[in-house]
């Protein structure tokens, strides 16, 4: 069958982080093969915008939420959710007290640990990412942090339900900030809670590993001389494990 007798579908194509930058909007109406593979979805979806074209092949693209690699065939249909954005940089609660949350207001890292101890623990490991000053030479003036909020919610939920997987752990809490932060705020808690810190360390310690993998928020460090969105991996989270940011 010819690309014209194609069957095709209109699709919602949301952009963030450098990608809504270059094209100067935050989403689109595309036109799609209603069967096609990520990569030509992602290949189609530049030729219609070429701003997206200094990308080269790191864009990643998700469909209604979902990760899809870029040599997988994929059916889209009328109205789905298509989103395009750079490598991450890097609520509510669950029903088994763990805690996952995007906010926009400062975090209180010690409540949020709190939020999480139950009975059976008697100590919390938590980390504390916040806004350096320096980053080599350059003097950071403050940060922007953008998420894809329903996906990174759910991608949040995910490292949770992994963490209780892998690890002996009772309790997880993991709640990232966005908008503008200056220096000194945090910008992530995790807090984990254990019956043996060697567990809740380790968790912890995977745990932002991952986050920085694979949740859908983006960084822009504004510097005194200029500023950059810090992108993370090329390779599309879903094709195996990969560094930290």
């Amino acid at each position: 069958m010819s690309e014209v007798e194609r069957p095709s579908v209109e699709v919602r194509v949301l952009f963030f982080g450098a990608a809504r930058e270059a094209l100067g909007r935050d989403e689109a109406r595309v036109r799609l093969p209603r069967e096609t593979s990520g990569r030509e979805a992602l290949d189609l979806i530049r030729r219609e915008f070429p701003s997206l074209a200094r990308f080269a092949h790191s864009l990643l693209l998700a469909v209604n939420q979902q990760y899809v690699p870029l040599d997988q065939a994929i059916e889209v249909c009328e109205g789905d959710e298509v989103a395009v954005f750079p490598p991450v940089s890097g609520g509510s609660s669950a029903p088994d007290g763990d805690l996952f949350a995007i906010v926009t207001e400062p975090i209180d890292v010690g409540e949020v640990a709190r939020q999480v101890v139950p009975r059976t623990c008697g100590a919390t490991v938590t980390f504390d990412g916040y806004v350096r000053e320096w980053t080599g030479n350059r003097r950071t003036l403050y940060l922007i942090y953008e998420a894809y909020e329903p996906m990174a919610l759910r991608e949040l939920a995910r490292i949770g339900r992994e963490a209780h997987a892998r690890f002996a752990i009772e309790r997880i809490a993991i709640v990232h900030r966005v908008g503008r932060l200056n220096i000194g705020e945090t910008s992530v808690c995790i807090a984990v809670c254990a019956p043996h810190r060697r567990d809740a360390f380790a968790a912890c310690e995977w745990a932002i590993a991952e986050l920085k993998r694979t949740v859908p928020i983006w960084k822009k460090e504004v510097f005194e001389d200029g500023e950059v969105w810090v992108e993370g991996e090329r390779s599309s989270p879903v094709q195996g494990e990969g560094e930290a940011i």
